[in-house]
């Protein structure tokens, strides 16, 4: 079974073709970034900068809580929190809106950690010098067999809560590192 059998796929929109306006009128729209993503991902605390638009163009790419976005830059997946509802995505994602044969976190655990999904992915890598993931690559993805529902569930929900586990126990490290380093620090100011 491919990818392509189970998920309907919608590409963000090209940002040279949005027509950005100084109109005060205008709705203003936020960018889905990368950093959004590792939001999303592992529910770390950087928002990154957000980068908006002002425009009165049709905008068609706006994620919703709980879409599943992907990173053709990154070949990351990861659902869309709360935090990120109503942005913008760009040619940069694809949204990958699943059929009821596979969980939206199961997928995610499946793009980001399954082995043939990874080797599939690295072995069509686009570009010369940026390397870049591609949509037509997604599709033809060829899927291992799929458990069934709640298996899935019990998978992905596990996967993006371990995510998150291990995001924070790297920031108490790093947190617990700056700590030591700071009364080092006066200690030898002390002496």
């Amino acid at each position: 079974m491919l990818l392509s059998d189970i998920i309907e796929m919608s590409s963000g929109q090209a940002q040279f073709r949005i027509v950005e306006t100084t109109d005060l009128q205008a709705p203003i729209y936020c960018y889905y970034s990368q950093a959004n993503l590792e939001y999303d991902l592992f529910l770390s605390n950087d928002l990154g900068s957000l980068k908006k638009i002002r425009t009165f163009d049709l905008i068609n790419s706006l994620l919703s809580t709980g879409d599943v976005i992907f990173s053709l830059i990154s070949g990351k997946a990861t659902i869309v929190s709360e935090q990120h509802q109503g942005f913008l995505y760009t040619q940069n994602y694809v949204k990958l809106t699943p059929n009821n044969q596979i969980a939206s976190s199961y997928l995610v655990y499946l793009l980001n950690e399954n082995p043939l999904i990874q080797k599939q992915l690295s072995c069509g890598l686009q570009g010369s010098q940026v390397l870049k993931y591609t949509t037509k690559q997604l599709k033809l993805l060829k899927l291992p067999n799929l458990p069934g529902l709640s298996e899935q569930q019990l998978i992905g929900e596990t996967y993006l809560k371990q995510q998150k586990l291990t995001y924070l126990k790297q920031r108490v490290a790093n947190l617990e590192k700056l700590l030591v380093l700071h009364q080092l620090q006066k200690r030898v100011q002390h002496d």
